[in-house]
């Protein structure tokens, strides 16, 4: 019993590892996850200077979240077609491709009014527009 438990402990380990070396991944070498990580920062720093609500909060996280999972997909799928079109031209993979950076543009494009409903009412009132 106690093996086991310690072997599960183990594979936790190794498991929280490999989704930290993807995250290094994604992070080296996706230009657009810096775009995303700058935005989100920026965010972030706004939504603590506006004082916003949890329930805002709430929404404004999970928009993030949102955006860099879609990020981290499609980096995934990208790897995997590249693998599965053994580096040929080939129109399926560019499908699953383009589909896959559509999906990161929705969410970007989602996140971008969810903020503006959200810091942009309090931002006017802060600046007096």
């Amino acid at each position: 019993m106690a093996n086991n438990l310690r072997e599960f402990f183990i594979s936790r380990i190794h498991s929280f590892r490999h989704a930290f070396a993807g995250w290094g991944f994604v992070i080296r070498t996706q230009r657009n996850a810096w775009i995303h990580a700058v935005a989100s920062i920026l965010v972030f720093f706004v939504a603590l200077w506006l004082q916003i609500s949890l329930q805002e909060w709430a929404v404004i996280i999970l928009a993030i979240t949102l955006v860099w999972t879609a990020e981290f997909l499609n980096t995934a799928l990208e790897a995997v077609a590249d693998l599965a079109s053994n580096g040929q031209q080939n129109r399926l993979a560019k499908v699953g491709k383009d589909v896959g950076a559509a999906a990161v543009l929705i969410a970007a494009l989602s996140s971008i009014l969810i903020g503006l409903l959200i810091l942009g009412p309090p931002l006017v009132e802060r600046f007096g527009y």
